[in-house]
């Protein structure tokens, strides 16, 4: 004889004896308020750190706005030579191989500087030269490098 069970019940027993269920328990108002909560904490914390991200990157292009040194221009003259290159350095460092129909345009920081030209390619001794430059916050300072002797000078423009 077959016992009288509703489906419920016998999706139970089917459930224990299989290790499955498949009614599911109601979600408890706590539930469903902790789901809700976690989720707001997310999109708070979220919108913070994109208004971090926002707020450094609006400071650090202030900071950089405006340079704090000056401008330095070195153009090489025409008639300079075909196959050579002014090399020059700032403070010992190399920074630029100027070759025909370019020019150098960068910053300094302010303060005081060596500029050094020489030829390149080096085929005959020929000394760098040096010029003193002190560099004020603002300003633009344009070099041509000219032959004067067999010797690559910086002339100020």
């Amino acid at each position: 004889m077959e016992s009288k069970c509703t489906t419920r019940q016998r999706e139970n027993k089917a459930g224990r004896i299989y290790g499955w269920q498949l009614h599911r328990r109601k979600a408890s108002p706590r539930a469903t308020f902790d789901i809700i909560k976690s989720r707001r904490n997310f999109t708070t914390r979220l919108v913070l750190i994109f208004a971090l991200v926002c707020a450094i990157s609006v400071t650090s292009g202030i900071a950089q706005g405006a340079p704090q040194g000056g401008r330095l221009i070195v153009d090489r003259a025409p008639n300079f030579g075909w196959n050579l290159a002014v090399h020059l350095k700032i403070d010992g460092r190399a920074v630029a191989d100027i070759v025909q129909g370019r020019h150098f345009d960068g910053f300094v920081p302010a303060g005081r500087h060596v500029l050094t030209a020489s030829a390149v390619p080096a085929t005959y001794f020929r000394p760098p030269t040096s010029i003193p430059l002190t560099v004020g916050r603002g300003h633009m300072y344009v070099f041509t490098a000219v032959w004067d002797s067999d010797v690559v000078v910086l002339r100020p423009l």
